[in-house]
């Protein structure tokens, strides 16, 4: 490597082709295409950056071979040359490269900062960086581009395979979102790195295995002080433990955790009620408002009521998790809401006020449906928000009376619903409102819709129209009652043919 110009562990990429890159290393390959021998005449070392910010945003007129490619045919097979409109005054603004705020050289084989002096005259103003792709590694060249770059707020090294060590480091306050993601970093890295980045705001850390979370000193992560939002998706982690060591980021208001392995989730109780702020007594997670679940493994009720114990908390996502997904047996997005009594944005949804409402009554009916017995102490560590909700609507349990009877008695406890057919060979049928027993099931429902729009020999399929979702819930048990659904007056049933 040495003889080739190539040092062990750096980053090049194929001769003519910069998104093909790797390292040069001396290596037992793991798998017949994890690596390969390669000529030094067919790899780059790259360049630097000043040059590809110069490629990329380059104010030097096409060259004549590059004009006398542009061109397109007309009618009768000529070559007509092509003016591009507003070239000037693209060209124009691209000399005055002080004016750039934002570049991107993603896959340009960049492998050096180059000089900080020609840096920083070339885009003294430069706020946002994209670097995705490149063949930077160690960080001795990101702090010298920070430093050459004061106004440089935004830097993303997303797929560039960054050395886990450094020597030393400059203090850089002007840097407020860093991203890594797939940089092959790890946790011990990030402790080394909230030295320099002292000021971030936001840290992205994508798709780097991170799922353990070590510490130099006790179990909780310190310092990180202005750190609002850390991005942690796709890194295999598997146990909620490991984030509980981030309880005490004193400014953490968002950690997405989409597209990992977590099983169970639970708010940290047994926790010193200081933390690791000293003397100051602060809950965990105390001002986490945002927590992105989704695509995870989360499959009990416990998971979901322990998100209520998070004091700030008002968006979650638990969408493609089994316990919200109601086809593998989970709780369809009512009883979420109803469970999750401060969160105002569910799955990407904002919970409405009238669709909490809704949600919490239909839940309450649930409940009562279906409960598994009426033990008081069981009822509440089964469904915790239960008793609260039933007393904030007003809701009594059904109590026989001796003076209603016959009729009387069997229409006051009928669900008004409302059912429209959709079915496309059902013709056009208007809705129709109908009082049902809340004992009429799903099976029994369907025989009433056969007779209510007239149809015959179309086998029916009904589904649960509901505020906040965009696809209406399928009601496939044919035994469950209305009242075992949740379903009270008001609620709209879609009529639909099985395709």
């Amino acid at each position: 490597a040495a003889g080739a110009g190539f040092r062990l562990g750096q980053r090049v990429h194929a001769a003519g082709d910069p998104r093909r890159s790797g390292t040069v290393r001396y290596f037992a390959a793991a798998g017949e295409r994890s690596a390969s021998f390669a000529r030094p005449s067919a790899l780059s070392a790259g360049i630097a950056l000043p040059d590809a910010l110069r490629l990329r945003y380059r104010v030097d007129d096409f060259t004549k071979e590059e004009q006398d490619e542009m061109y397109v045919f007309s009618t009768s097979q000529k070559r007509v040359s092509v003016e591009l409109v507003g070239t000037n005054k693209v060209r124009d603004k691209l000399k005055n490269f002080d004016e750039l705020s934002c570049a991107s050289v993603s896959f340009m084989g960049v492998s050096s900062a180059g000089s900080p002096e020609e840096l920083q005259g070339l885009v003294p103003n430069l706020r946002q960086l994209d670097l995705t792709g490149n063949l930077i590694s160690q960080w001795q060249d990101i702090f010298s581009l920070c430093q050459a770059l004061p106004s440089l707020e935004v830097l993303d090294l997303t797929n560039n395979t960054m050395e886990n060590d450094f020597v030393e480091s400059p203090l850089l306050k002007n840097i407020r979102v860093l991203v890594l993601n797939n940089c092959g970093v790890t946790w011990e890295l990030i402790e080394k790195l909230k030295v320099p980045f002292a000021c971030l705001t936001d840290l992205h850390l994508i798709w780097n295995k991170l799922n353990i979370i070590t510490t130099p000193a006790g179990n909780f992560v310190q310092g990180f002080d202005t750190l609002r939002l850390l991005n942690l998706e796709d890194n295999h982690i598997v146990s909620w433990d490991e984030m509980v060591k981030l309880s005490y980021l004193r400014s953490l208001e968002q950690l997405h955790l989409n597209k990992n392995k977590i099983k169970h989730v639970r708010y940290p109780s047994n926790l010193p009620s200081s933390g690791s702020l000293g003397d100051v007594a602060v809950p965990a997670f105390e001002k986490l408002q945002v927590l992105l679940l989704g695509s995870n493994e989360i499959e009990d009720f416990p998971s979901v009521d322990s998100l209520n114990l998070f004091p700030s908390l008002m968006d979650v996502r638990i969408s493609d998790n089994p316990i919200a997904d109601p086809a593998k047996g989970g709780a369809p997005r009512f009883v979420l809401v109803a469970r999750l009594g401060n969160v105002k944005i569910l799955n990407g949804s904002e919970v409405s006020a009238r669709e909490r409402r809704e949600a919490e009554i239909r839940y309450i009916r649930l409940v009562m449906g279906k409960a598994e017995s009426s033990d008081p102490e069981l009822l509440k560590q089964l469904h915790p928000r239960f008793a609260e909700l039933k007393a904030f609507h007003g809701i009594e349990d059904e109590k026989p009376t001796s003076r209603m009877s016959g009729p009387q008695k069997m229409a006051s406890g009928l669900i008004s619903i409302t059912l429209k057919c959709v079915g496309p060979s059902m013709g056009e049928k208007q809705p129709l409102t109908k009082k049902l027993p809340p004992a009429t099931t799903v099976g029994k429902l369907k025989s009433l819709c056969e007779s209510f729009f007239k149809l015959k020999d179309i086998k029916l399929r009904l589904f649960l129209e509901e505020e906040g979702c965009p696809l209406p819930q399928l009601l496939e048990e044919e035994t469950a009652s209305l009242v075992e659904l949740g379903i009270g007056t008001g609620a709209t049933i879609i009529v639909d043919e099985e395709s």
